[in-house]
């Protein structure tokens, strides 16, 4: 069953620079992933330091591989010290 994942995250403005090019460079990885179906990450138009992620994989378990790579990995330690309030929404 299809699993879609929307991400709304808030980069605290002195790490925008550093958090923008972790970010961007997530999808380039993503789709190599056997089970990532589509990975995209916008920019808020009115806030620089909102980014939102779409994402389209094949199954809970081709999700859960790929947050054990090690991109996915950085980007989840990054959460304390360069994000406020991640939201996520995961559906079926």
């Amino acid at each position: 069953m299809p699993v879609y994942l929307t991400a709304i995250v808030k980069v605290k403005p002195e790490f925008h620079n550093e958090m923008k090019a972790m970010l961007l460079a997530l999808p380039v990885r993503s789709v190599k992933e056997e089970a990532c179906i589509r990975y995209e990450v916008h920019q808020n138009v009115d806030d620089e330091d909102m980014f939102i992620f779409h994402e389209l994989w094949e199954n809970i378990e081709g999700l859960d591989k790929h947050n054990q790579q090690p991109y996915s990995q950085e980007f989840f330690a990054s959460f304390e010290k360069l994000q406020e309030k991640p939201t996520v929404y995961i559906s079926k």
